[in-house]
């Protein structure tokens, strides 16, 4: 069966954003074609919808959006997993490297109980840097992370085998080669 919907075409290419040299993949028109959001989603949930998912945790801001959806087609909690300081309660948070500096990620602290079954969801993964803080923010309480989602594949940046030799697995939809 062929699929009726292109995801990579309704995925647009802005080179030069943030700087000079990335050419930045963004999903905002994929989100805005009806057929498109809807079909990623189905694809997305479509994968796990056998498994038992307890809690899909999405990862500031894109990851909010395509997972707040995953969550509700399996019937799963939500978990937003954002940027310091933007969450109201105890929270849990993990450092991380950037090309120049470091950020951290939190999540509340009783937002996955032990045990729980976690999806970990964004739109993109490229050097696997933020997706590797959020895995570790979900064993920090002793979450088992089943997957970690993504629309977008840069394999080029290494983030899917940074995430693979840590033992987690990868699903994407689409991959640009070359960043």
């Amino acid at each position: 069966m062929s699929d009726p919907v292109d995801l990579k075409a309704l995925i647009r290419t802005i080179p030069g954003y943030p700087k000079p040299g990335i050419l930045f993949r963004d999903i905002t028109t994929l989100l805005a074609d009806p057929g498109g959001f809807r079909r990623a989603v189905d694809l997305c949930a479509g994968r796990y919808a056998g498994d038992r998912i307890d809690k899909v945790a999405g990862i500031e801001a894109r990851g909010f959006i395509l997972g707040g959806a995953i969550a509700h087609r399996l019937g799963a909690g939500f978990v937003p997993i954002r940027k310091k300081g933007k969450l109201p309660h105890v929270v849990v948070g993990h450092d991380y490297q950037l090309e120049y500096g470091s950020d951290r990620v939190e999540m509340h602290l009783d937002a996955i109980s032990p045990g729980e079954r976690v999806l970990l969801v964004d739109d993109l993964i490229a050097t696997g840097g933020t997706a590797e803080a959020a895995v570790r923010l979900i064993e920090m309480v002793r979450g088992s992370v089943v997957e970690c989602c993504f629309v977008i594949d840069l394999p080029d940046l290494g983030g899917r085998q940074r995430l693979k030799r840590r033992g987690h697995g990868v699903f994407t939809l689409v991959e640009f080669e070359g960043g």
